[in-house]
């Protein structure tokens, strides 16, 4: 099962990530209290292991925003979190996760035609850290890829393991989950990066 640690600010809470086994770690480039500059995460980038995949999380910035940022930062991965269209995506220079906000079997129908890489089903924005999860039960009955799919959306060590047993994706993703208050908790981290990965081991 591979991981991913989002909203990463400073080195230290990404070497944090990559002592415990992430391997995607994701800076946020759009509005949000984790938003980061990509001088930053370039010089953060610089000092992690090759292996572990760096992502950067837009939401409806300029095609040419994008492009620099990523350039700049030395990104792996473009996650696109707006309303972004087929195009834009196509037209990105890097691979493409494409996230989705979910609240009914209605949101999932635009997964399967969207050219991204990765498709990251997630709650509608700012339900997250408020106890609710996605609906892994309709995850599991719509037919989605699931070697392509990240799975966030109030994940925390309690609930990963029975959420990648219930929708078994590609991935899972977690923000808040490993915070307190609004900081990355390096016991959280260990706890939920322990907790995927030895329930995709059971899996296997």
């Amino acid at each position: 099962m591979f991981v991913k640690i989002c909203g990463i600010k400073t080195l230290a809470a990404a070497q944090t990530a990559v002592t415990f086994g992430a391997d995607f770690i994701g800076f946020i480039f759009a509005e949000s209290s984790r938003k980061v500059h990509p001088e930053i995460v370039c010089e953060i980038a610089g000092n992690l292991p090759a292996h572990v995949k760096k992502v950067g999380v837009f939401a409806n910035q300029t095609e040419q925003e994008v492009i620099r940022s990523a350039e700049i930062a030395g990104l792996d991965y473009i996650q696109l979190h707006g309303n972004e269209s087929a195009s834009f995506a196509e037209r990105m220079p890097l691979p493409v996760i494409k996230a989705f906000a979910i609240q009914s079997e209605k949101d999932l129908e635009s997964l399967h035609d969207y050219p991204a890489d990765f498709l990251l089903v997630d709650l509608p924005k700012g339900n997250s850290g408020k106890g609710m999860t996605l609906d892994w039960d309709m995850l599991r009955k719509a037919g989605l890829p699931k070697e392509k799919i990240f799975l966030a959306g109030g994940l925390t060590s309690e609930n990963v393991g029975k959420a990648i047993t219930a929708v078994s994706p590609f991935a899972v993703d977690v923000a808040s989950g490993v915070e307190t208050n609004g900081l990355k908790d390096a016991a959280k981290i260990k706890a939920f990066i322990t907790k995927a990965k030895n329930t995709a081991g059971k899996e296997e």
